[in-house]
């Protein structure tokens, strides 16, 4: 069970409200490069990932409640 990337956020908080957004409705999410991103400044995004079965459902809620 692979994890696929499926966002990329400039804005730490942008991305805890769509990992929320997903788990709410039980797609399991986890951000990537959170430290990183809190260390550069936002020079580097924070990554969005599910796994690769919950991608396309993951990708309509996220698109439908934006």
């Amino acid at each position: 069970m692979p994890l696929v990337e499926l966002s990329r956020y400039y804005d730490r908080f942008a991305a805890d409200v769509a990992r929320s957004r997903l788990e709410a409705e039980g797609i399991g999410a986890v951000l990537f490069d959170t430290e990183v991103w809190a260390g550069m400044g936002m020079l580097m995004p924070v990554r969005l990932m599910v796994l690769d079965e919950d991608a396309d459902a993951a990708r309509t809620l996220l698109e439908t409640s934006a």
